[in-house]
């Protein structure tokens, strides 16, 4: 049974000069593709400066790697404008220890969740 607590994935992009108009037509593709996925919780875009970064959240460790494989065409033509200058990952310890492997190559922050409320 999947944990009610769900896991969420934030990454920061740096848009290269001239480029955010490209980046932004980019945002619409990921969304796009994001809204067929059954185990997406939340999907939302906000930019700082030339910094573009994804709040985003998935209903446990599944669903995220779904997604990821779900969006690599569009990750791929981001990082060809942009750096990907962090990436945190959030979540239950169990959830996070099967994401630790699948995305070990994006050098995440992991972050363990230890209490809150919901709404």
């Amino acid at each position: 049974m999947p944990s009610p607590i769900p896991v969420s994935i934030h990454p920061y992009f740096q848009v290269r000069a001239g480029q955010m108009p490209a980046a932004k037509a980019l945002l619409q593709e990921f969304i796009a593709r994001t809204k067929t996925e059954p185990g997406v919780l939340y999907y939302q875009f906000t930019l700082g400066g030339d910094v573009i970064f994804c709040r985003e959240a998935y209903r446990d460790a599944d669903a995220l790697l779904a997604h990821v494989g779900n969006v690599g065409a569009q990750v791929e033509a981001m990082l060809k404008i942009s750096t990907l200058v962090r990436v945190e990952v959030h979540g239950p310890a169990a959830e996070i220890a099967k994401l630790q492997a699948p995305l070990a190559g994006l050098n995440p922050a992991w972050f363990v969740y230890e209490c809150g409320l919901e709404r």
